[in-house]
């Protein structure tokens, strides 16, 4: 965390007012009382604001304050969602006002700043960059699978409508999350070491194996990508991603001049990822097999 450190090593010319008291509220609204003698400190004898005291205040602060940005997305009926603007305490102003206040006698009241946070991707960015499709890649599985099914369409959620920037590195498991329990993630079938058991969150290497797929046909530039340790029968061989939060990853890079939009779908027995970006976009597509619709009675991973 920056934070201006000649700010925080300004001289307290006033003494520190014994037990008086500092509130502290955010839009009109109270969120704690502090001391202000506690924040004093002494260099050479002299008074001076304690500075890690003050980092520790502000990251309380933010903690209570700070409210990230939504970005927008595209709906199920592909209408676009605006994104929502979030906010974060300005540390500068706040410092200001509060050394303000630490020379101030008598009780006193500090409403905390912030400045907005705007989203990574707005509503007009979307519109331009879902104009050309430049991917796409479809796999089957067994939808009669409901654990399975889940994660599947769980972890597509979480993908749909994700925008990688020129330039900027993709992360499987950065963008997709830990899958866990507590996001609704099930038990379902996966491979460790060659072998078949249960695990929370089976059958996202599905999505990771459709996606890379699909961007590999975009041209993207691939820089992490491993396969099963036991082939799986949803991709050709050799063309699988397996991911796993303690694990491996799939990545690529961006290599072009236009930002990537990433739509993942999910209808019925049947993954569907696709890429797109504005019209101006120049690619250099790869060739890639198509998976198989044939389905085994069951498929892990």
């Amino acid at each position: 965390m920056k934070i201006a450190i000649l700010s925080l090593c300004l001289l307290i010319t006033a003494p520190f007012i014994q037990e008086q008291h500092l509130s502290i509220s955010h839009d009109g609204e109270k969120i704690m009382t502090v001391n202000r003698e506690d924040f004093a400190d002494e260099v050479f004898g002299k008074p001076f604001v304690d500075k890690k005291k003050t980092a520790d205040l502000i990251k309380q602060l933010e903690e209570e304050i700070n409210r990230e940005p939504v970005s927008a997305k595209i709906g199920k009926t592909e209408e676009i969602i605006p994104g929502k603007p979030g906010a974060k305490v300005d540390h500068q102003t706040f410092i200001e006002e509060f050394y303000h206040y630490l020379h101030s006698t008598g009780s006193s009241t500090i409403d905390v700043p912030t400045i907005p946070a705007h989203p990574r991707v707005d509503s007009e960015l979307l519109a331009t960059i879902r104009t050309k499709q430049i991917g796409q890649y479809v796999t089957y599985f067994n939808k009669n699978n409901e654990e399975r099914s889940h994660n599947i369409r769980l972890a597509a959620e979480a993908l749909d409508s994700h925008v990688v920037f020129p330039g900027e590195v993709f992360s499987f498991n950065k963008v997709v999350g830990k899958r866990t329990v507590e996001k609704g993630y099930k038990k379902a079938p996966v491979i460790v070491k060659g072998e078949v058991s249960e695990g929370i969150g089976g059958g996202i290497c599905q999505l990771s194996s459709t996606l890379f797929n699909s961007v590999d046909k975009a041209g993207v530039k691939i820089l992490e990508r491993y396969s099963h340790s036991k082939r799986v029968p949803y991709v050709p061989e050799g063309r699988d991603a397996t991911v796993s939060w303690y694990g491996p990853d799939f990545t690529f890079k961006n290599p072009y001049n236009q930002p990537l939009l990433i739509r993942s779908k999910v209808y019925g027995g049947q993954m569907i990822v696709k890429v797109y970006s504005s019209d101006v976009i120049n690619t250099e597509p790869n060739e890639v097999p198509d998976a198989s619709k044939q389905l085994p009675e069951e498929m892990f991973q």
